[in-house]
């Protein structure tokens, strides 16, 4: 069966109608934009919970990135799990009955079947998504991710669609490559069980757990990841090229905080400013390389001296007094859990 391409019956608005979301990753500007009910300050939570992790030993020796402490843990105890069906009756009654209890969801799409994303109609990679309800039974999709890609530009989109439609939207990406499916394990900020990539995956609000034990090697003090991933990633082309994304995606996040703290008071303007844009600078620079060395120029060295003018940054960033290095998003989540396990 073909799959069928949806056609939405509200145009695209223009970009500055849905600017309510910070720049961040395509998962954790949809997810600040869902949890705004909840958490009216989602993004001074994030600023305050973003740090970077990376697994060394992953798996297949991929790497795994950890972008953030946990936000989506609401002070009522809960906190967002997958779920996921091959059935699309099944998954849109779940929709459904998750929309009467919260009256919104988060839906992974399918970047294939999106109109308005770049990658529509060449790759599959996994999407999230708002939806609401509209009216006369349709559905109301919103995506608040904005980014300059590889592919093209992606502006904001709000639309409703009818069943069918939202069908074609949520479209199984089918089998993932490794670093595609480490991104959904970890979109939340730790290790959570995921749906299989060949199944319909939305996202459902339920009572809050005990976090599970972190497993592997892990890099995280603010310094040593830097330094970990500018050698290992101007010295191995493949992973160069795989990752990159996820480089981009802690360039956002780390701007998004340093942005944060600058207006808080809680960071020096011109740090914030020279940290942000060494941290602007880096994804474009490792964006090049993999070009070149598609080309067959690898440019390790420019891999390197990005990496290296973040770290000089940052350092000087460490060393504000005033600068919060603790994240209150990961304190509250931690009090929330213990709160429930009582």
């Amino acid at each position: 069966m073909t799959t069928p391409t949806p056609t939405f019956t509200t145009p695209a608005p223009s970009a500055p109608t849905l600017t309510a979301a910070p720049e961040l990753s395509c998962y954790t500007t949809n997810l600040v934009s869902y949890l705004r009910p909840w958490i009216p300050d989602v993004d001074v939570r994030l600023a305050h919970a973003v740090r970077l992790s990376v697994r060394t030993d992953a798996p297949g020796g991929e790497l795994a990135f950890s972008h953030h402490g946990r936000i989506d843990r609401t002070p009522d105890g809960q906190q967002l799990g997958y779920r996921g069906s091959g059935n699309w009756a099944y998954a849109k009654a779940a929709l459904d009955r998750e929309l009467a209890l919260n009256g919104r969801v988060l839906a992974c799409g399918n970047t294939r079947y999106l109109s308005w994303s770049p990658a529509f109609g060449l790759v599959d990679v996994p999407h999230w998504v708002l939806l609401e309800r509209a009216a006369g039974g349709r559905w109301r999709l919103t995506d608040h991710f904005s980014a300059l890609l590889p592919q093209g530009e992606q502006r904001p989109f709000a639309g409703t669609l009818d069943d069918d439609e939202l069908r074609a939207a949520l479209t199984p990406v089918g089998r993932q490559v490794p670093e595609y499916a480490l991104r959904d394990t970890f979109a939340l900020g730790e290790a959570v069980p995921v749906s299989s990539p060949m199944e319909y995956r939305w996202l459902v609000r339920e009572p809050v757990t005990a976090a599970h034990p972190r497993r592997g090697t892990w890099v995280s003090e603010p310094l040593a990841v830097l330094s970990f991933l500018g050698e290992r990633l101007s010295q191995d082309a493949d992973a160069l090229a795989r990752n990159a994304d996820d480089v981009w995606a802690a360039a956002r996040h780390h701007q998004h905080r340093l942005a944060v703290l600058a207006e808080a008071g809680l960071l020096s303007p011109s740090i914030a400013a020279e940290a942000a844009a060494s941290w602007g600078e880096l994804p474009r620079s490792l964006r090049f390389a993999v070009v070149s060395g598609q080309r067959g120029r690898p440019r390790p060295g420019l891999v390197a001296k990005a990496f290296d003018d973040v770290l000089d940054t940052m350092s000087r960033l460490v060393t504000e007094p005033r600068a919060v290095t603790d994240s209150r998003a990961a304190t509250e989540s931690r009090a929330v859990t213990e709160e429930r396990s009582r």
